[in-house]
């Protein structure tokens, strides 16, 4: 694939996103773990998988709880959570295809919106899919993403950041059709620009997809507080139980 075909998560995850974007809150991926952990109570959890783990700031909480995998799409990513060194294997791989075995982990997260890239709603249903093959009888995926009504209310056209002696642009916009989210980021002074682009789903989209795949539907939270999910909600966050 050129990389004019390629996808813009492929490109854009790379040693950029890590020099522009350095230091996640790992605070907060605490309070979202601690909130699952809670959730899940005393079931039993065997193996857990960090799907779209990036540089493996959940997998790091999630591993002081349960045997836990990561999978991410980027190299580079997956380079440095091994330089963090984080207790969990990680794994290359695409999420549209996920090597592991029917019913092989007990609980699945994907947190944090790393969910919406692909160009196809067809794409963002085999994921959820997947996930349902490979999470076990009475397993537990928690699906932690944005809240749509929320980023059209609140979405900021344009700001700066600066970031050691870098000036970084970031442009966002709605798409017309309303179904996208898009950041044109662009670093000042040099000729790079990079895309995101994350699908609008709402909640009610998200629940219906897991249902679909076999999830039942137990929780839905609007934070990391365990406040309700309303509209106005800065997260949608659904816990789904595996027939």
């Amino acid at each position: 694939m050129s990389d004019a075909d390629s996808e813009w998560f492929e490109s854009w995850f790379g040693e950029e996103y890590v020099a522009l974007y350095p230091h996640r809150d790992e605070a907060e991926a605490e309070r979202a773990v601690e909130l699952i952990s809670e959730r899940v109570g005393g079931r039993k959890v065997r193996r857990a998988l960090d799907l779209a783990c990036g540089a493996g700031r959940h997998s790091r909480a999630l591993t002081a709880q349960w045997w836990t995998a990561g999978l991410d799409l980027s190299e580079v990513l997956l380079r440095h959570a091994r330089r963090e060194e984080i207790a969990a294997p990680l794994v290359r791989a695409d999420m549209r295809v996920l090597p592991f075995g029917d019913g092989a982990f007990d609980l699945v997260v994907n947190l944090f919106t790393s969910f919406g890239y692909f160009e196809h709603d067809s794409e963002h249903v085999e994921v959820i899919a997947e996930v349902a093959r490979v999470t076990s009888g009475g397993g537990t995926f928690v699906m932690d993403f944005l809240n749509a009504t929320n980023v059209r209310e609140t979405i900021i056209s344009y700001d700066e950041q600066v970031i050691g002696n870098t000036t970084v642009e970031q442009r966002r916009s709605i798409t017309s059709d309303g179904r996208y989210v898009v950041k044109h980021i662009a670093i000042r002074g040099q000729d790079k620009t990079f895309v995101e682009r994350v699908r609008l789903f709402t909640p009610a989209e998200l629940a219906a997809m897991m249902t679909r795949a076999g999830f039942t539907i137990t929780a839905e939270y609007g934070n990391y507080d365990c406040a309700p999910l309303t509209e106005h909600s800065p997260r949608t966050i659904l816990f789904g139980a595996r027939a």
